[in-house]
């Protein structure tokens, strides 16, 4: 077993880490930014390297400064955490290069991964469906005009690299095809460096679920069920459940038999998730996130694991502590995304909590790093935590929820509980009939 572990993040999922690392008996080591010394992972670990002023560019993505941390800090292990280097090929490679144990995939898999046209090769040929789209890139608009011609409007463009919904366009007509295609690639461009992009059959009302994988290094690959994650706003998740109350069980043991074969397949290693469409009881790929998930507590949950613990024992060497008979599904589980934002607008709320109370009681669990006097830096990503709730099934779940959130304390800042609260109320919500496009247009319907 690793000695020691250096946590390649920050917030909430750098205090998860740790967490799992001392239930091991593992020492840890927090990296910060100058914005971050007083934050909860760097307080607890068992030391702590600054790494670089606020901007991230500068501090959790300076790679030379983490591996330097690690070596004067003597880590032999790395987590990545989610976000950031976590998906960053050449991070774990430089991690392994100098003996250092990344964990979590190789890099070539991660490469493949982070390449959408790449990933939709590899594991269309392990025989998981895809949605009907170009053979690769589209490099022009006459290109991309006969590719849409054969798979039928309306189409998206997609960027090849990259993902938050950055470098996406539909076209709903080949009138919009030419706009669309120049404002993907730009935005590709300037998000990713990389204007790859390609085209798929555009679906007009799909879900969004992923199944969750892990696999050892010695051919043991099992698949945790799915989360289901329509609940988006500007293609980032607001709110998952799981399990998903659109599909059967019929349905659940097809896809999940596929997936897993399909990562046995690849000879992956470590945690991953496998996302798609899912519409008229068919599913199709999107992409595959060779990382831990923000919303893989919901999995922990219905079925008694922890995810964090297996990702360290298996990049370790240890075989996975359950198989795939081991793995039942048990109850409803469902995470809410607190962020620091105006719970309409959306707009940031950065500054100090002047009061903060946690929801409890049972089958309410909050991961969070935040305190009473703890000032959220106006650097990072707004969320604050997630609010994870577990019932003997998704009506007690739902009625946890609506206690917990009514017991949540943030005073200071404004934060999006406020949103859950209206939002489970909804009949629709209640009934689990919800799309991707969904919460998008109730927000519009109920905002001022």
């Amino acid at each position: 077993m690793f000695k020691k572990v250096l946590i390649a993040n920050r917030g909430e999922i750098a205090l998860r880490i740790h967490r799992a690392c001392k239930e091991l008996g593992i020492a840890t080591v927090a990296v910060h930014s100058t914005a971050d010394e007083n934050a909860m992972h760097v307080r607890l670990a068992d030391e702590s390297v600054c790494i670089g002023p606020p901007a991230p560019k500068d501090s959790y993505l300076n790679i030379p400064a983490i591996i330097s941390a690690a070596e004067i800090t003597g880590a032999d292990a790395i987590h990545p955490g989610y976000g950031f280097l976590s998906e960053n090929a050449r991070f774990a490679e430089i991690v392994a290069a100098h003996n250092i144990t990344f964990i979590g995939p190789d890099a070539e898999h991660i490469r493949v991964m982070g390449d959408k046209i790449a990933a939709k090769s590899a594991v269309g040929k392990a025989g998981i469906p895809l949605v009907p789209g170009s053979d690769g890139a589209v490099n022009s608009f006459e290109e991309a005009r006969d590719a849409a011609a054969k798979i039928g409007y309306p189409v998206l463009v997609k960027a090849a690299s990259g993902g938050g919904g950055r470098g996406m366009k539909v076209a709903q007509t080949a009138a919009d095809l030419e706009e669309a295609l120049s404002t993907a690639k730009s935005e590709a461009k300037s998000s990713f460096g990389d204007d790859a992009v390609y085209l798929e059959k555009y679906l007009q009302q799909p879900r969004h679920i992923e199944i969750q994988v892990i696999a050892d290094k010695h051919g043991n690959v099992v698949q945790l069920g799915e989360r289901d994650c329509s609940l988006q706003r500007r293609h980032q998740k607001v709110l998952e459940e799981a399990l998903s109350p659109a599909l059967t069980r019929e349905e659940r043991v097809r896809i999940g038999d596929t997936v897993r074969k399909a990562i046995e397949s690849l000879g992956y290693l470590g945690a991953g998730t496998v996302e798609f469409l899912y519409e008229n009881g068919e599913f199709y790929f999107i992409e595959m996130n060779t990382r831990l998930q923000v919303e893989h507590p919901i999995t922990e949950q219905v079925t008694g694991t922890d995810l964090v613990r297996e990702q360290i024992m298996v990049a370790a060497g240890h075989k996975l502590s359950f198989s795939q008979d081991d793995i039942k599904f048990t109850g409803h589980s469902i995470e809410c995304r607190v962020n620091a934002e105006n719970p309409r607008t959306f707009r940031p709320s950065p500054g100090e909590i002047k009061q903060f109370h946690s929801a409890g009681g049972p089958g309410v669990r909050f991961d969070s790093a935040v305190y009473t006097g703890y000032r959220i830096p106006p650097y990072y990503d707004s969320m604050i935590g997630k609010l994870i709730v577990y019932g003997d099934d998704r009506a007690h779940c739902i009625a946890r929820l609506r206690r917990a959130l009514s017991e949540m304390v943030f005073a200071g800042i404004e934060t999006t509980v406020p949103l859950f609260i209206d939002l489970i109320e909804n009949p629709d919500f209640q009934k689990g009939d919800y799309h991707i496009h969904w919460l998008e247009e109730w927000l519009e319907k109920t905002t001022p």
